[in-house]
């Protein structure tokens, strides 16, 4: 039985195929059941359905009622949600920059699910679309004819994830998806793709130590003029009022959301939550969470200067992209799906090393257990997975050089 698992043997197609059509049939049961158990906007629990979403399209309808600075009031901006959607329902704050106000303001045109669904709908095909390119770029791909590829793609657990809290974990995988099979071919458009992950800061912060580290300078020029083109849309769009409403707003978003747990610390997969979730002070989940960054940065930038293949190149930034952060959620773990696609094809093509079969296995399952099994043992296993595949895929470069 180990050496099945260790080399990978439990793996085969015909296994993978049964599972992800049974997800999928899963995650289909699933939303119809919450559709049919809604009532009006919200579902059998008296949340908005797309929970999340309901923050989006909240502060959409303020900056189109011309009170865009009031969605970073989070009185005004609950007021507005209960507006919407009855006096009971919980607050969803909204913390994103202002130009995905821009964003949020045309979505907020449109009635609540049409809305919903149009943003799911679209985000979802950003996602395989981009997959499918990365996946034509790289040395399989045939990969990307295969009617597996797309039950694999659709049915990866973060999917649901996304799909059921009407989050932006689809965008984040395009952006990120895209750019990378843009890198080579074209880079100065890479860029402009990269710049847009801006609407979620937290996320940006490795892009750059990456480009750096593998001397894209056209695509780190371009990126940069991306962000500034964003804000300036975001000022004609808003004035220039919004920006320090943002930033009056990060002081809350930091210490209620984040610090005290408000959105939970089952739910975000970070090191900083996964000490804070042990009950560990302020001071050490930080230390801990600038331990993990300095050394998901390091690696990225040791895996982006070596000869390595663009395979583990991207699958690092991916993983770094998600380790660095204090603030990544379960939904987030979309980003996941690139990895586990570029470290399977780098096997493919350079040959599976043991227990790599099985640590795919894990990062495939983690995204919908992650949350329960924090809830349970209050152990965080996500951050974990993903710093051993960042460092496997290190001792992969170095044995490159």
């Amino acid at each position: 039985m180990r050496a099945l698992l260790w080399e990978g043997g439990f793996l085969t197609r015909e296994r993978v195929r049964l599972w992800s059509l049974a997800l999928l049939a899963a995650m289909l049961i699933a939303i119809v059941w919450l559709d049919i158990t809604a009532h009006g906007l919200n579902d059998y629990r008296g949340r908005p359905l797309g929970t999340d979403f309901s923050d989006v399209y909240a502060a959409g309808a303020l900056a189109g009622e011309g009170h865009a600075a009031a969605a970073y009031d989070w009185p005004r901006h609950y007021q507005k949600e209960q507006a919407i959607f009855g006096k009971t329902t919980p607050f969803y704050g909204w913390h994103y920059p202002p130009f995905f106000l821009v964003a949020a303001e045309a979505l907020a045109q449109l009635p609540y699910i049409p809305a919903l669904l149009l943003w799911q709908g679209l985000t979802l095909l950003f996602y395989a679309l981009a997959l499918r390119a990365l996946t034509k770029a790289s040395p399989a791909p045939a990969l990307a004819r295969d009617p597996l590829w797309l039950a694999l793609v659709l049915a990866f657990p973060a999917v649901f994830v996304n799909l059921t809290h009407g989050q932006n974990g689809f965008l984040t995988t395009a952006i990120v998806a895209g750019g990378l099979a843009l890198l080579k071919p074209r880079p100065l458009l890479a860029g402009l793709v990269f710049g847009l992950l801006a609407y979620k800061p937290q996320f940006a912060a490795a892009l750059p130590f990456a480009l750096v580290a593998g001397r894209q300078w056209k695509a780190l020029g371009t990126a940069a003029v991306m962000i500034l083109l964003l804000c300036a849309l975001a000022t004609l769009s808003f004035g220039a009022a919004i920006w320090p409403a943002f930033f009056a707003s990060l002081h809350l978003s930091q210490t209620v959301v984040l610090e005290a747990g408000g959105t939970g610390f089952e739910k975000i997969q970070s090191a900083f939550a996964a000490l804070r979730l042990l009950g560990a002070p302020l001071r050490a989940a930080y230390g801990a969470q600038f331990v993990v960054t300095i050394t998901a940065l390091t690696a990225l930038v040791m895996v982006w200067r070596s000869p390595a293949s663009a395979m583990l190149k991207g699958a690092a930034l991916c993983l770094a992209t998600t380790l660095s952060t204090p603030y990544s959620l379960d939904y987030d773990l979309v980003l996941l799906a690139p990895v586990i696609l570029l470290m399977a094809v780098e096997g493919r093509a350079r040959g599976f090393r043991a227990g790599e079969h099985l640590l795919l296995a894990a990062l495939w399952c983690v995204p919908i257990l992650a949350r329960p099994l924090a809830s349970v043992t209050h152990l965080a296993v996500a951050p974990l997975l993903m710093l051993v595949a960042l460092l496997l895929l290190l001792r992969r470069a170095r044995s490159a050089f």
